[in-house]
């Protein structure tokens, strides 16, 4: 039997694999498409699993090549430009990476890891006992302890394990185009309504040079069959009433906006990610909390699967991964809401929002929704530490290592920043690291350090996710046993 079957080889099935491989387990995932999609659905990352990549040493090589890895000097919110540039305390970083070069590079680090990817094998059947998850497949059946539906929004997982998928579809679809082209549409005079960004229903944007981003919004159900040249044509003309010079297509596809949250992200040992567990109006978000769905699971998993800890800490993925997809999905739709208003009204919206946005708590706000949807997980007890439930901030150490360095195994990281973890048992499993910061820290919208040097507290307890599991100076080991299966003892 196999530890964990994982159906879908898009990112977040590729992510939760590298996870688990990290994390010492073997799993194997399936994907119907005999090799990887060419047509960049997504243009880059933004939020907190850019932290995460550093996290894991993958930074730089994913980000090698990209025109643009760093904090994001702005961002659109429901087509208002949010400006962050000079704002203080906005941890938001972004990437810019096509879809198919972040499934090579994942799909690279999954097999270096050892994990087992099968395309060209289609899901047929599901079905689970007390004991395991039997798959049927176009090459036969599989067992294993546990699966995982990273299989997207028509997901077969989702459907065989009996668990709704409530919400609604939009009334509009979507055309869009990447082009080459030597018209710079961005900066050259273009005809009247065709200005960057979304007006009169139309998006021109360009990541790299010589290539146009080009999107349109139209009324109704899309075309049937493969968009064509013609097509986005005709559609641009009936919205702007011009031609534009679009270039040679380098692909085109349609779509339609979905706000979707699955009602449960677990039946038994069946478990759901990313656009299988939610799906969101707007952009920006998708791939932000799908990838964090998978990096929140993998270690639970991997770590129940080795026996380290019970297995009821699975029961903590749905309430800490659904209420972000919740979240996620306020914000997306507000977004819709603010990008879709129509005529006068719309435009009279945007113009007043801008001008809101322009102030640095709302603009500080809004991209702590867009880092990581503003949730903080259960810290498990009363009057729990600030920090304990987030994402652990970007500490400097006074030994010149980032936090970031501490994660790339994957493992618990025990920080001890002010002498509270003497007699702690360094077992291979939580790693102890004892330090002091170099300067000030900071999450959101609060301060955590007490002034130039002092830490944030005596203790953090981070779990493999980059998670803050426990903080303070007293209770290390009642949150080391909830979370990590670890008898550990501190000073106090």
């Amino acid at each position: 039997m196999e530890n964990v079957l994982i159906v879908g080889a898009g990112p977040v099935g590729l992510m939760l694999a590298c996870e688990l491989s990290l994390a010492g387990a073997r799993p194997i995932v399936l994907d119907k498409r005999p090799e990887i999609s060419g047509v960049p659905k997504a243009n880059g990352l933004v939020g907190q699993i850019v932290e995460t990549l550093d996290h894991r040493g993958l930074l730089e090589r994913f980000g090698a090549g990209s025109p643009f890895v760093g904090r994001a000097p702005g961002f659109p919110f429901g087509g208002v430009p949010l400006r962050l540039q000079g704002v203080p305390g906005v941890p938001l970083r972004m990437m810019l990476i096509q879809q198919p070069r972040l499934e090579r590079l994942l799909t690279e680090r999954a097999l270096e890891l050892g994990a087992e990817i099968r395309r060209g094998c289609e899901l047929l059947g599901l079905a689970q006992d007390e004991d395991g998850v039997t798959l049927t497949t176009g090459q036969g059946e599989l067992r294993a302890r546990y699966a995982v539906g990273c299989d997207g929004a028509r997901s077969l997982v989702r459907a065989a394990a009996g668990i709704g998928f409530p919400g609604t579809t939009d009334t509009e679809h979507l055309l869009l185009g990447h082009f080459k082209t030597d018209v710079n549409l961005m900066e050259a005079p273009a005809p009247e309504g065709a200005r960057p960004g979304w007006d009169r229903r139309v998006l021109l944007t360009s990541l790299q040079p010589g290539v146009l981003i080009a999107a349109v919004r139209r009324p109704g159900a899309p075309p049937e069959g493969p968009v064509t040249l013609e097509a986005f044509q005709e559609a641009l003309r009936a919205e702007l009433g011009c031609e534009l010079p679009l270039g040679e297509p380098i692909w085109l596809s349609s779509t339609v906006a979905q706000a979707r949250l699955a009602e449960r992200y677990r039946a038994g040992r069946v478990f759901l990610a990313g656009d299988a567990a939610h799906l969101f109006p707007a952009g920006g978000s998708a791939l932000n909390v799908g990838l964090t769905d998978a990096v929140n699971l993998g270690w639970k998993l991997a770590a129940v699967l080795a026996g380290r800890v019970p297995e009821e800490l699975l029961d903590t993925y749905e309430p800490e991964r659904r209420a972000a997809g919740a979240r996620t999905l306020v914000q997306t739709r507000a977004q819709a809401a603010i990008d879709r208003a129509p005529a006068e009204y719309g435009t009279a919206l945007r113009e007043l929002l801008g001008e809101v946005f322009a102030l640095e708590e709302p603009a500080r706000h809004l991209a702590g929704l867009l880092y990581d949807s503003g949730v903080r997980y259960d810290p498990g007890h009363p009057g729990a530490h600030p920090l304990a439930g987030r994402f652990v901030p970007d500490l400097g150490l006074a030994d010149g290592r980032p936090v970031a360095e501490l994660l790339r195994a994957g493992r618990p990281v025990l920080l001890d920043l002010g002498g509270g973890t003497d007699g702690v048992p360094e077992d291979g499993w939580i790693d102890v690291v004892r330090s002091a910061t170099a300067g000030d820290a900071a999450i959101g919208d609060a301060a955590i350090g007490d002034g130039a040097g002092e830490p944030p507290a005596d203790v953090l307890l981070i779990r493999p996710d980059g998670y803050v599991a426990w903080a303070g100076a007293g209770g290390l080991a009642e949150a080391a046993g909830r979370w990590f299966g670890a008898v550990t003892t501190s000073r106090a």
